[in-house]
């Protein structure tokens, strides 16, 4: 019997072992090959330069992706300051004042259903509701589709984060006479390791978007010129860049790629930091 679990252990772990190397070769495989193609444009024209003419024949001016990268800077940033407050607060509600009412149990099922919708809705419903009112695509735009898109995983994150405080810390708060609110804020500073670790979650979520940007957002080949006016991303870039027939936008592309890439590794790292030590 004993020989017979020896033997069934070291076959699960086989197995294991199996599974875990073929989900992570291709993974290597794509990361090492992006990052060969790409390391070769990245300097310092890439994130201070526009983009060059097509090349059809060499020598090819590289130009940059600078305007790119401010576009996608902007857009992240104002996403973030309308998705993570939102979140946050939403989240702190569903925990501590919406656990036994209609208006927490609706707000719970609807993160879970809006997180669950493609973005490319969420788009053609930023475009109803901003970009034909406004009549443009613009980064107002697209910073709406994109914090409307971090607010239902910051506020799920932010929920369970709380649930996971001890009771005991709400109901020593409530003996000492103190307010619902400033228990529920006293909640939020034990549990701000898994608020931050869902609001990096969400910023690295929508760092690499597509379609959304294109309903929203649109296209523009120039440096950031207003909140009004269409603004250049990277994810853009790769999908134009890379479908294209000439070698230097192919180049900037793989480049592109490469910057998403790490910035996505580098926002999951953080949160690997964030949430290294212990408590909630």
């Amino acid at each position: 019997m004993n020989r017979r679990r020896a033997l069934f252990n070291k076959l699960w772990i086989a197995g294991t072992v199996a599974a875990v190397g073929l989900a992570v070769v291709p993974l290597v495989a794509i990361i090492a090959d992006v990052a060969i193609k790409g390391a070769a444009v990245i300097n310092f024209d890439f994130f201070t330069k526009l983009p060059p003419p097509p090349c059809v024949v060499a020598p090819c001016r590289q130009g940059g992706l600078g305007d790119a990268v401010q576009g996608t800077l902007i857009l992240v940033v104002l996403a973030s300051l309308i998705g993570i407050p939102i979140g946050v607060l939403s989240g702190v509600y569903v925990s501590e004042y919406g656990a036994n009412n209609p208006y927490g149990v609706s707000m719970r099922f609807l993160g879970d259903v809006l997180a669950g919708i493609p973005s490319i809705v969420t788009g053609a419903l930023v475009y109803a509701l901003v970009v034909v009112p406004l009549r443009g695509y613009s980064v107002t735009a697209g910073s709406v589709a994109l914090g409307s898109m971090m607010i239902p995983i910051v506020s799920n994150t932010s929920a369970e984060a709380l649930k996971g405080v001890p009771n005991s810390i709400r109901e020593a708060s409530h003996a000492l006479g103190i307010r619902k609110w400033r228990v529920a804020l006293q909640s939020v500073a034990v549990a701000k390791r898994g608020i931050a670790t869902g609001s990096l979650l969400a910023i690295a979520r929508i760092t690499g978007e597509t379609a959304v940007l294109l309903l929203t957002v649109g296209t523009s080949t120039l440096w950031f010129s207003g909140f009004g006016k269409p603004v250049a991303t990277l994810t853009f870039y790769i999908y134009y860049f890379a479908t294209s027939p000439y070698s230097n936008w192919k180049a900037l592309a793989w480049g592109a790629a490469l910057v998403l890439i790490a910035v996505v590794m580098g926002i999951n790292a953080l949160v690997r930091i964030v949430t290294r030590g212990k408590g909630t």
